[in-house]
C-alpha cells in the first residue's frame, strides 16, 4: 500500500520517526492504526456499557461481599 502526503505532512511524519524513535515511517503509521482500532473498540465498550442496564449498587457492602470470596482478604488491608 502506498500513501501519498503532501510535504508538510511527510515532514511531520518524518519528524515523528526521528523524536519518538521508530524504524520506519511505516511503523509509525501502523501505530497509528492500531491506537485507532484501540479506541474504536474502547469507544464500542463505552457505548454499550451506556446502552445496559444498569448493575448492582457497589457500595461497601458489596466490597465487604467480594473481599470474603477472596481468601487472605481483609477489612483493614483493604484501601491503606
Amino acid at each position: 500500500m502506498n500513501i501519498s502526503l503532501p510535504d508538510a505532512l511527510k515532514a511531520f511524519v518524518d519528524e515523528q520517526v526521528a523524536q519518538r524513535g521508530y524504524g520506519t515511517c511505516s511503523e509509525y503509521v501502523r501505530e497509528l492504526i492500531r491506537r485507532d482500532e484501540d479506541r474504536l473498540r474502547l469507544r464500542g465498550l463505552i457505548l454499550a456499557g451506556a446502552a445496559s442496564a444498569p448493575g448492582a449498587l457497589a457500595d461497601s457492602a458489596y466490597f465487604d461481599e467480594l473481599r470474603e470470596r477472596v481468601p487472605g482478604a481483609s477489612k483493614s488491608g483493604a484501601g491503606e
